[in-house]
């Protein structure tokens, strides 16, 4: 798709105030489509006053958030503190086609009630990143709906199928013979109708929502508005470095868990990611970013920094207190100590295999994995490491632990 210069737009001088504005706008972005149309959005929002309209979609396919998606969020309240308007966009209606973005076959389309169900939660955890009274929630189906059989036959008209085969994953699945489904090339047509239907002036996204986001501004000229510039955010490695940060495999930190298993999940980190997790979720300057790495290079234990990350973010998702809190927790657990919220569970069927009660006190997914696990020498019962993958367990109280984070009292019975 083509990605055009610029638009003929009057020229505004370009104030510190607006250059100021650019620099927080491009911090760890990936691309900013076309900056100099953004740059002059700016300065007339500074000149008359008006705040620019910026809008972030989001399909509830799961209920919970995890500190990925807040790489976006804390763009949208960089940009919200800086006096515009951001728009929280809940893709109800979008949600009913399944986003095939980065999918090599077709996602299944959730149900209306497993949506309403995940919307539920959705905004009051954006909430605890974004303004909540300086916030506009708005649902896609609020005029997606009302389009109707003959409006969506319109809308499909102003596009073609050469031009959305552009893009790269729906590219890759023709040419592989994957099934590529109709409805699938209504999801980024609709994308697009959104910002028409907002008269956004920025849409925010991740770098594989890059086509979507490039629809919709298409579809704002076509339809007579001035069309919307585009800023992308990289997508956030999880904590095993390698894939995105995903509930599906397992590497990611929910914003509402708990504050001991946050920051020991943050803690777990490479050192190498430390500085990604600092550019993308951290608040704190560049400057002063950038002096942590001088300090590091100097001799500085980067565990240290790893640790003011790790209270950082705990702190902004729970307390200050919470933080503190989760660093002497930490700090118990690593000099061998039990944690004191752990988990009380009571089982029967003593005596019991080591496996079944592992897994039945919800400590692994699994016996296989459980006995992995005691192979790694991961499965500690009363501080004492376990090597028999045979053991059965009497009847009694055990504090089991299962790799550095996961414990609990097990009461078992006969």
């Amino acid at each position: 798709m083509s990605t055009e210069s610029s638009v003929a737009v009057p020229s505004l001088p370009i104030t510190d105030e607006v250059r100021a504005a650019l620099a927080i706008a491009r911090r760890g972005c990936d691309e900013l489509l076309i900056e100099d149309e953004f740059a002059q959005k700016l300065a007339r929002s500074a000149q008359t006053g008006k705040p620019l309209r910026i809008k972030l979609g989001l399909d509830p396919t799961a209920p919970d958030i995890h500190i990925g998606h807040t790489v976006v969020l804390n763009k949208m309240r960089q940009l919200q503190d800086l006096g515009h308007t951001v728009i929280f966009l809940i893709g109800d209606f979008t949600s009913l086609i399944g986003d095939p973005s980065g999918r090599n076959q077709t996602r299944p389309p959730l149900t209306r009630e497993q949506i309403e169900a995940n919307a539920k939660t959705y905004f009051e955890q954006a909430a605890l990143v974004l303004d909540r009274e300086k916030t506009e929630i708005r649902y896609n189906s609020e005029w997606s709906m009302p389009l109707g059989a003959d409006g969506m036959i319109k809308l499909a008209s102003r596009y073609t199928v050469a031009r959305m085969l552009e893009r790269d994953d729906f590219t890759k699945r023709f040419q592989g013979g994957v099934p590529i489904s109709i409805h699938e090339f209504l999801y980024p047509l609709m994308q697009g109708y959104d910002s028409v239907a907002l008269q956004s002036d920025l849409e925010l996204g991740g770098t594989d929502q890059k086509f979507n986001l490039l629809v919709g501004r298409e579809l704002q000229k076509q339809y007579g508005q001035e069309p919307q510039c585009i800023l992308t955010m990289p997508l956030l490695e999880g904590l095993d470095g390698v894939d995105k940060m995903s509930k599906s495999k397992n590497n990611y930190v929910g914003i509402s868990e708990k504050p001991s298993d946050m920051f020991g999940k943050l803690m777990s980190i490479s050192d190498t990611l430390m500085w990604r997790y600092f550019e993308l979720l951290s608040f704190r300057s560049l400057e002063e970013i950038a002096d942590f790495k001088r300090q590091v290079q100097a001799g500085r234990n980067p565990r240290e920094l790893k640790v003011l990350l790790a209270q950082e973010i705990v702190a902004r998702f729970h307390s200050q207190a919470d933080a503190q809190r989760a660093l002497e927790d930490f700090n118990h657990r690593a000099r061998g100590g039990v944690p004191d919220d752990i988990p009380e569970i009571a089982l029967s069927g003593a005596p019991l295999p080591i496996g079944q009660l592992l897994k039945q006190a919800g400590l692994v997914p699994s016996t296989s994995e459980a006995w992995r696990n005691i192979e790694q020498s991961g499965v500690k019962i009363d501080g004492t490491t376990i090597t028999d993958k045979g053991l059965k367990l009497d009847a009694g109280v055990y504090v089991v632990q299962v790799g550095k984070r996961r414990f609990a009292r097990v009461t078992l019975r006969a």
